[in-house]
């Protein structure tokens, strides 16, 4: 019973929020605040799921400084979760594909995230220059997933090179986002499903003495061991 009643909470309050996401949106469209408005606001669909969200974001993250923010890409629950540690000036680069999605499109392709078409490869690098003039032009930090997928319980999955050439390219540090395992943590018939610790790190000068792949994979393993630290520390709160 509780598992229905809150689907029908979600559902209810999800339309809610970007029925007034949209209103603002229209009065402001492609701002470079629009992804940070909406993280915001759909980081408050925890309290219905039963979740509780822990955020640490790094002093050293300079919020006139342009990054490329990395994250782990854990389920669909991300946009409850990890959403809450975007910052300001800070978009996405997200799927082309996503602006088709009934009701949250709109608001994505309104909250100026740059779209990507993976299946042609000679558009993404076009985006990826696309990107940096962005980048540039409006002061905008970048936000990527570089597992490009969701892991489903599967770990940190291997790292994409996008997001370090455009680093790279823009002479712009990287800060690590990191979030407690979310892998069958909500059972919508539990009241409480406990804490999510999201952590968004240092930012870390770009290796220049390594390829983009080993950038990656210096990277990878980074994020790996602060997720596991996160991990432990998430079942500690739980079981207090």
């Amino acid at each position: 019973m509780l598992a229905i009643i809150r689907f029908i909470t979600l559902l209810v309050y999800f339309i809610g929020i970007n029925f007034v996401l949209f209103l603002i949106y229209l009065t402001r469209p492609f701002h470079r605040n629009n992804v940070y408005l909406a993280g915001q606001f759909y980081s408050t669909m925890t309290r219905i799921v039963g979740l509780k969200i822990k955020l640490r974001v790094s002093d050293k993250v300079d919020p006139q400084k342009k990054y490329v923010f990395i994250a782990n890409h854990q389920n669909s629950y991300d946009i409850l979760t990890i959403c809450k540690a975007a910052l300001p000036g800070v978009v996405t680069v997200g799927k082309k594909s996503i602006k088709w999605i009934p009701i949250f499109g709109v608001i994505y392709w309104l909250s100026a995230n740059i779209m990507i078409d993976r299946k042609d490869t000679g558009k993404a690098r076009n985006t990826l220059d696309d990107t940096l003039d962005k980048m540039k032009e409006k002061n905008l930090s970048i936000w990527f997933f570089p597992e490009g997928t969701r892991s489903y319980g599967r770990g940190l999955l291997k790292f994409k090179t996008g997001a370090f050439r455009l680093a790279k390219a823009a002479q712009s540090e990287i800060v690590p986002v990191c979030a407690s395992e979310m892998h069958n943590k909500v059972k919508l018939n539990r009241w409480n499903n406990g804490t999510v610790i999201i952590e968004v790190m240092d930012p870390v000068e770009l290796p220049e003495d390594l390829s983009a792949q080993q950038q990656a994979a210096h990277f990878h393993a980074i994020m790996a061991g602060k997720i596991y630290q996160l991990n432990e520390e998430a079942e500690a709160l739980d079981k207090a």
